[in-house]
């Protein structure tokens, strides 16, 4: 992909536009990537952080063409605070995933939480949206949040694949929201689809989906061979494994990678071949 500017509508097939954010950073990448789908109706995809300059980015794209549904794949803050003020604008109803609540019982959200997240409408596995010419299909793919989506383009085989896959990284999956065993079954539900292309809302678009998907389920068996090999070394720590797993690693993102390393322990106990005490690790007897 060529990096387009933000704020510019690039028309990628004839039923989707992608519209960039000005968010970039070490956890977004270039930023957050709108999707629009339709042509004289439309469904907006993720439509990123509230900042003006994106919201009138996308005012132009939509260029006065009715919005069907504002569409959200997760409640992250560079995912769903636009569509609040992007209602406002267009009318149209926030559809897509649940949000999430904080409770003893619940799950609980991290610190990229969108709070104010309201759907008028939660969509469930295998739910659709449509308008002339489109059909938006949701799939439900927990994992980097409990309430992740992605979107399928019923009409041209396209996934819009939100934080579950991204183009340019592997996606963080943060405890206690964040859930490796879902992610991982995630993984492997899509690997059961026919998918001509994933659309994410971070880096370029994947043309080779399946091959993208056994790479990171591979990434991912092999962090948690590290980890399994580090206990066997009595390495317990997150800290010191994410030492020496994550050599070179930007600073900014050691706390991201500690709780993925805690996701894997997580998922690894639940299959009872760890155990922790206290915040020390080890192998399960």
């Amino acid at each position: 992909m060529s990096e387009a500017p933000t704020g510019e509508a690039i028309r990628l097939e004839p039923l989707v536009a992608r519209v960039l954010a000005a968010n970039p950073s070490p956890f977004t990448y270039t930023g957050t990537q709108t999707y629009l789908v339709g042509s004289t109706d439309l469904a907006v995809i993720d439509p990123g952080p509230d900042l003006p300059d994106h919201l009138d980015a996308l005012r132009t794209a939509i260029a006065g063409r009715p919005v069907r549904a504002i569409l959200c794949t997760h409640t992250h803050r560079d995912h769903s605070p636009a569509s609040r003020p992007l209602q406002a604008v267009t009318g149209a109803p926030i559809i897509g995933c649940a949000p999430l609540t904080i409770d003893d019982d619940g799950p609980r959200a991290d610190a990229a939480f969108d709070r104010d997240y309201a759907p008028d409408r939660v969509l469930a596995d295998g739910d659709t949206v449509a308008g002339e010419g489109w059909t938006l299909e949701a799939i439900a793919t927990p994992g980097h949040t409990s309430n992740h989506l992605c979107f399928a383009l019923q009409e041209s085989g396209a996934l819009f694949t939100g934080d579950h896959i991204m183009g340019w990284s592997t996606s963080v999956v943060a405890p206690p929201d964040g859930d490796m065993g879902a992610y991982m079954a995630s993984l492997d539900k899509l690997l059961g689809r026919e998918d001509r292309v994933f659309y994410p809302a971070h880096g370029p678009e994947v043309t080779t989906p399946r091959r993208l998907v056994r790479g990171m389920m591979g990434h991912r068996r092999q962090r948690e061979g590290q980890i399994l090999r580090l206990l066997d070394q009595r390495v317990g720590a997150i800290p010191d494994m994410v030492a020496r797993m994550y050599v070179g690693l930007d600073p900014r993102l050691t706390g991201a990678a500690g709780r993925s390393v805690l996701a894997h322990l997580i998922d690894l106990g639940n299959r009872g071949l760890v155990r922790a005490e206290g915040e020390i690790w080890t192998r399960a007897a």
